[in-house]
């Protein structure tokens, strides 16, 4: 039986490092394509969180993070396969350089023939433009590169000088002027959170849209040959372990916001029943089996978490009747004794685990890891700029994903497991259906730090 397959024009948005534009050419093109009446389906490689909120906004549809390490190969190829069905574009948005990380953005642009555009920075040079992209076009035989974006641009006879040095087969797309009005705000940890700024994120999107057009660049990358994509029956055929008659609470507002869409969406398809809640707003819980804290910007709201006596109140209940609850980077420093935000004000937090977090500046932690959990391994990774200290001895600790050094603690007390890892739930459904229903102990499954027979199938 042949393998199904779905084909639509599809383009790999990359660069030669961080900061030369991709999320804003991104969005713009995919806002540019839904203003013609175009399904669009963007993807985003890497486990970025904020990113894909504001790619989700431009496009209209939802965005997912794609990593074959952390997701593995079927869950990507399946991914595609879906999209394909419906889309007249997939947009895949590489992460950082082109060849940085283990996997790359070009790993993945050759591992599903995805043909690539370059953008690329272009202020302070000129010819070195058409060096740089000779340059990334010849580093390895196994991609594709079909053009380049030449953004923050000075002139039209800067646009000259860069066209005139570009490899013969690889064409100027667009020269994009520099105007800050087209960038998008960025804090910390990355950008700003669509939900916070949806309305200027509106105006960003349709002037980038209307620069998009005067180039012409729908019509020109509607043209290109559709990929084929194929169908991955272990996946869409695999059998989910049961969450039917479990209902999980999920806080979600400008404190909690980093949760994979994915996540939720393997949640409801196990039969959970999925309600939100607001640690800054409400004053109880919703009615529920387990709680899911995620990751997101506590420290920039802990005056109003620590305010709400109610909800400290709702969840120390919750967690002394031993409910399982999952605390993730950011729901790990809300469970902890105080948090000290940027200004050095310490607020009273959960008090759940004991400890004191406090954020420390630019510098930080990051990398993919394996967390090893008394349910089973589950791939994720870690970002952020904060410490926890004083905590309790850590059940384990993430296995990094090439280095033997420990990775980050995994803690245990009660029902809650705390971590700063964010876990990527389809990497083992089994595991994460035994953490949010509680029915795995410490005394009954031993962790195995050798198997990595856990990899989506």
């Amino acid at each position: 039986m042949s393998t199904p397959t779905a084909s639509c024009p599809a383009l790999f948005i990359a660069a030669p490092s961080s900061g030369q534009g991709k999320t804003t050419f991104t969005a713009a093109l995919a806002r540019a394509l839904r203003n013609q009446g175009k399904v669009v389906r963007v993807f985003k490689t890497g486990p970025d969180y904020l990113d894909p909120q504001v790619l989700a906004q431009a496009a209209g549809q939802p965005v997912d993070q794609l990593d074959l390490w952390m997701a593995g190969d079927a869950y990507c190829r399946q991914r595609f396969y879906e999209a394909a069905q419906t889309a007249d574009m997939i947009l895949v948005e590489g992460a950082m350089g082109l060849f940085d990380g283990e996997p790359s953005s070009a790993d993945l642009a050759a591992r599903f023939g995805l043909p690539m555009v370059v953008v690329m920075d272009v202020k302070g040079m000129a010819q070195t433009a058409g060096a740089l992209l000779a340059g990334l076009a010849g580093f390895r035989d196994d991609i594709r590169i079909v053009g380049l974006i030449a953004n923050s641009c000075g002139s039209e006879r800067h646009r000259e000088l860069i066209e005139t040095t570009l490899p013969t087969d690889i064409p100027l797309l667009a020269a994009i002027a520099r105007n800050p009005e087209l960038s998008l705000p960025e804090r910390h940890l990355g950008l700003v959170q669509a939900d916070e700024i949806r309305d200027d994120l509106e105006e960003r999107f349709e002037k980038g849209a209307r620069v998009i057009e005067a180039e012409n660049l729908p019509q020109t990358l509607l043209a290109l040959p559709p990929v084929t994509f194929y169908a991955a029956p272990e996946v869409a055929t695999a059998s989910l372990p049961s969450l039917a008659g479990l209902t999980i609470g999920v806080a979600k507002d400008a404190a909690f916001s980093f949760i994979y869409q994915v996540n939720l969406d393997l949640l409801e398809q196990m039969g959970a029943k999925l309600r939100f809640f607001s640690p800054l707003t409400d004053s109880a819980l919703p009615s529920c089996d387990a709680l899911w804290l995620p990751g997101g910007y506590p420290e920039i709201h802990a005056a109003t978490l620590a305010a709400n006596a109610a909800m400290h109140a709702a969840i120390r209940q919750f967690f002394a009747d031993d409910k399982p609850i999952l605390a993730e980077c950011g729901g790990l420093l809300y469970c902890l004794e105080t948090l000290t935000d940027y200004d050095d004000t310490t607020h009273t937090m959960l008090g759940l685990l004991p400890g004191q977090g406090a954020m420390r500046g630019r510098r930080g932690c990051q990398g993919m890891q394996t967390a090893e959990l008394l349910e089973g391994p589950v791939r994720g990774h870690a970002h952020h700029r904060s410490m926890a200290e004083g905590t309790p001895e850590p059940i384990a600790h993430g296995r990094r994903q090439r280095h033997p050094a420990p990775g980050e603690a995994i803690f245990r007390e009660r029902g809650l497991t705390a971590t700063y890892l964010h876990l990527f739930f389809a990497n083992n459904p089994a595991a994460i259906a035994l953490l949010f229903s509680g029915k795995v102990s410490p005394a009954r499954q031993p962790i195995d730090s050798e198997d990595e027979t856990h990899a989506v199938k």
